[in-house]
């Protein structure tokens, strides 16, 4: 069975967005993951306004995980203007409060702030000393989106990698997994980019360079990083075994998983090792999160 490492859930539904139940359920989540294989999930708490029209409560994710303590794993969130507003606000004492009720990590971080902003830093300050781990979100903007801001190559990404050695950096979104392979175009950040991977791209060149860096594999912009080009995505697979997770990023009830198939066709043909599937479906988080 599988571990998501990302996932979306309320226990009331919020408003309808784009004609859809925005966020599954816990109950019809875990009626999709009984029929998936899926044992448990991380629960990413939406907090930043820039991503959500209702922001969600920690306390709810904790509610939901000690509901069904076997089924989910808490992540807490902290918005880095949290407290006072200012670069030096304490946020670890929030985060450590929230460590102390059972969160493994912080995130999904979608605040659209550069990632070398002081209050950004901050942030990360905080999780590195309380060993949280942090699943961000990516923009390539600032204003009119979400997700913390970087240029093309993720220079600013590196920086924090290179100055938050002891901090996991969970990888997401399309403009992080687009950068799997060397640009197109600069538009292709944002989109999911097809055919071979001609030249090698900021993501496994910074995955080599920092052991810090994991990857998010959830949603389509995962799946596509490694479908677009089977050979090439699975040696990448095979690489980076030890650092890569499954996640689904559901969020609403009929969100496709098209990750779910690929890698069990990749392993079933062969393409990648046993030991490659296990890891990435459930290993790596199990030793992640101390799962026994």
């Amino acid at each position: 069975m599988f571990i998501d490492i990302h996932v979306h859930t309320r226990m009331i539904p919020a408003m309808i967005r784009k004609g859809k139940q925005a966020y599954p359920t816990p109950e019809q989540l875990l009626e999709r993951y009984d029929e998936l294989g899926i044992e448990r999930a991380v629960v990413m708490t939406g907090v930043n306004p820039e991503c959500v029209l209702q922001p969600q409560s920690n306390e709810e994710s904790i509610e939901i995980y000690k509901r069904w303590p076997e089924r989910f794993i808490p992540f807490c969130n902290v918005d880095p203007r949290a407290i006072n507003n200012s670069f030096n606000a304490p946020l670890g004492e929030l985060i450590g409060y929230y460590k102390e009720q059972g969160c493994k990590g912080v995130g999904e971080v979608t605040i659209n702030l550069p990632f070398n902003h002081p209050m950004v830093e901050n942030l990360f300050k905080y999780c590195q000393e309380l060993q949280m781990p942090l699943t961000f979100h990516v923009a390539t903007t600032i204003g009119g989106t979400y997700g913390l801001y970087d240029k093309p190559g993720l220079p600013l990404l590196e920086g924090a990698l290179r100055k938050f050695p002891g901090l996991i950096f969970l990888a997401h979104s399309q403009p992080f997994w687009a950068e799997i392979g060397s640009l197109d175009t600069i538009g292709s950040r944002d989109g999911y980019p097809s055919g071979p991977v001609k030249e090698e791209g900021a993501v496994p060149k910074l995955m080599r360079k920092y052991p810090n860096l994991h990857g998010d594999l959830s949603a389509g912009s995962g799946y596509n990083a490694i479908n677009r080009d089977l050979e090439f995505g699975c040696r990448f697979l095979e690489e980076f075994q030890d650092r890569l997770y499954f996640g689904t990023d559901i969020c609403a009830p009929d969100t496709n998983t098209p990750l779910v198939g690929l890698l069990k066709n990749l392993v079933a043909t062969d393409k990648i090792s046993k030991e490659c599937f296990k890891k990435i479906s459930r290993g790596n988080a199990k030793k992640l999160f101390g799962i026994k």
